[in-house]
Parts: C-alpha cells; sequence; structure tokens
C-alpha cells in the first residue's frame, strides 16, 4: 500500500492508495473490527447455548440501527435496545411478547453475544454479508 500526501492551502490529506492484495486486506480489517456494522439488514445467524453447552447456530435476518437490533427467526423476533453496557432484549412470536430481560452485551468482529443470566443462556449474533436493497 502506498501513501499519498497533498498539500493544499497549508492543509495536508493524506490517501492511501491500495492495489491488489493490500486493497482486500484493508476491506477484510474494516469488516472484521470490533463493534456493530453498519446500519442496514443482513444475512447472519442466531446461536444459542444453555447450561454451558455447545452453541446451536441457525439462518436469521438481521436489522441493524443505531442503538438497535432486529434479529428474526422464522417468526420468532428479538428486539435488543442497545445502551452503553446492557440490552433491553424483548422476544416476540408474532406481535405477541413471550419473554423480556435485561442482559450484558459485547462485540467481536461479526458477532454480538449478550445471555440471559435467569435462564443460564447465551446468545451470538453473528452478521454476514449486508443485504442490497
Amino acid at each position: 500500500m502506498r501513501l499519498r500526501i497533498f498539500a493544499t492551502t497549508g492543509v495536508t490529506a493524506a490517501f492511501l492508495v491500495a492495489s491488489g492484495a493490500a486493497w482486500s486486506e484493508t476491506i477484510a480489517t474494516v469488516a472484521d473490527r470490533t463493534g456493530p456494522p453498519l446500519p442496514g439488514r443482513y444475512d447472519g445467524q442466531l446461536c444459542v447455548s444453555t447450561a454451558g453447552a455447545a452453541m446451536s447456530c441457525g439462518a436469521a435476518q438481521l436489522h441493524f440501527q443505531r442503538g438497535a437490533v432486529r434479529v428474526q427467526v422464522s417468526d420468532i423476533v428479538y428486539r435488543l435496545k442497545l445502551r452503553s453496557s446492557q440490552t433491553d432484549v424483548i422476544l416476540l412470536h408474532g406481535t405477541t411478547q413471550i419473554d423480556q430481560f435485561i442482559a450484558d452485551y459485547g462485540w467481536a468482529p461479526r458477532t454480538l453475544s449478550f445471555g440471559d443470566s435467569d435462564k443460564n443462556v447465551r446468545y451470538e449474533v453473528r452478521w454476514e454479508s449486508r443485504q442490497r436493497r
């Protein structure tokens, strides 16, 4: 990767000019960063583990917004409202609320983790590609 520096009216602006493998490495680094993805709809998985068992995962439709995540698996929807260190989780079956809890959460590359400590259940929301309109 080359770094070009251009000076204009006393202000220096740096532009990264990437080529070949360096460009794909840059894209991979951005995609694997820790934290939420850009707002939008994503294909992904919801993984669940109870009582320390191995995670069991299934396909999910994800919708990330600023401070909120919607995870849909068939007709079950998890609505997460993200706060600074905790999330409010509402679980819906159609329009009927079937559970609600508050959980600590954390980010890993392409993953949002949270858990329901009362039920000893861990969740991971893993996103893949962003859906095109």
